[in-house]
């Protein structure tokens, strides 16, 4: 069955709040979207995704809510029941947002209503599947210090800095473990504001999400040995600019009984060498606009349901995504 994810249509896409450093330039004044070069950009990743087995579901554009093009950060779907349990049921959870897109949340939990999905908030300070997802047999949980986004003075030319912080809160650990038990969790600390969500740092693939890339500079210390310890031979570490070109934001997925990685374009060849040595096809496309501006790649721009035979809602239908160039939009109409 095809693959269902969702992409937030990029029409309103712009800085806004300037809420990470790929916001802002270094006088801290917010940077100017190029919105032709954007939608062709979404356009191309939307089509890539469709040629590798997926289906495009889209959360139509919202004046003054540019961070949904960045879905990934809406919740996370709960893992699949054991095998041979029903697969209804499942429960999307929520998250809960950075001020600046907290009114994105309802415009998630309508969407996901009207797919057939059980919504339920997280309560504690959490950004959706960007910083909780399944590696091999673990859900891996990362997480930063959360700050009031603001100005400080500093030495130097200009003479203040932009403290920006992270996104998901350690408390949140308790919710979530208990929405995946019994699935092991393995938390790690963020260190890098410009690396705000562990999918800017960490990527599972492979045929059971064994493998991982990891970007180790954007994790404490003591997160990296025990990253180390977890997966070991499993784990590829980045080089510094595969690193800083979110190399790790991609996104794995599957058609015709092969697998596929989409990267951002422009991953070392090493890189793209080691993910084929896995097994796994490596595919490329440009969103640079979407990190250079917004700080999102690939994966932040898709919100991954899964298949879907896993949806719980029969009889809900939706116009998947056909052409590589049109406007993908989700119409649920119960059959």
């Amino acid at each position: 069955m095809p693959r269902t994810v969702v992409m937030g249509e990029p029409t309103y896409f712009s800085v806004i709040g300037g809420a990470n450093p790929h916001t802002r330039n270094f006088l801290g004044l917010r940077k100017r979207v190029d919105a032709a070069r954007a939608r062709a950009q979404w356009h191309a990743l939307a089509a890539t995704l469709v040629a590798h087995g997926c289906e495009v579901c889209v959360i139509e554009a919202h004046r003054g809510l540019s961070g949904l093009v960045y879905p990934a950060n809406a919740g996370f779907l709960a893992p699949a029941p054991e095998a041979g349990a029903s697969a209804g049921g499942r429960i999307f959870y929520l998250s809960n947002l950075i001020d600046t897109r907290a009114a994105e949340r309802p415009v998630y939990q309508e969407f996901l209503s009207r797919m057939g999905y059980a919504t339920r908030a997280v309560e504690a300070r959490f950004e959706g599947e960007a910083d909780f997802f399944p590696a091999g047999p673990r859900m891996v949980f990362c997480w930063g210090p959360i700050e009031r986004q603001r100005f400080v003075p500093r030495l130097g030319l200009p003479p203040w800095r932009r403290v920006y912080g992270f996104r998901s809160d350690r408390s949140a650990l308790k919710e979530l473990a208990a929405a995946v038990a019994p699935r092991p969790v393995i938390e790690l600390e963020l260190r890098l504001e410009a690396h705000y969500h562990g999918d800017t740092v960490l990527c599972s693939f492979g045929p059971n999400r064994e493998f991982l890339l990891a970007y180790m500079a954007g994790l404490t210390p003591a997160s990296r040995e025990r990253l180390g310890d977890a997966y070991k031979d499993n784990l590829i570490a980045l080089s510094e600019s595969d690193g800083r070109l979110y190399a790790a934001n991609a996104l794995q997925t599957d058609f015709d009984g092969r697998l596929f990685l989409i990267l951002p374009r422009g991953v070392s060849g090493a890189l793209l060498g080691a993910v084929r040595e896995r097994g796994v096809e490596p595919v490329t496309v440009d969103v640079s606009e979407f990190l250079a501006k917004g700080g999102g790649s690939v994966k932040c721009m898709v919100l991954d349901l899964g298949a879907r035979a896993e949806q719980p809602a029969a009889g809900t239908q939706f116009r998947a995504a056909r052409s590589y160039t049109s406007l993908f939009r989700a119409r649920p109409s119960v059959g």
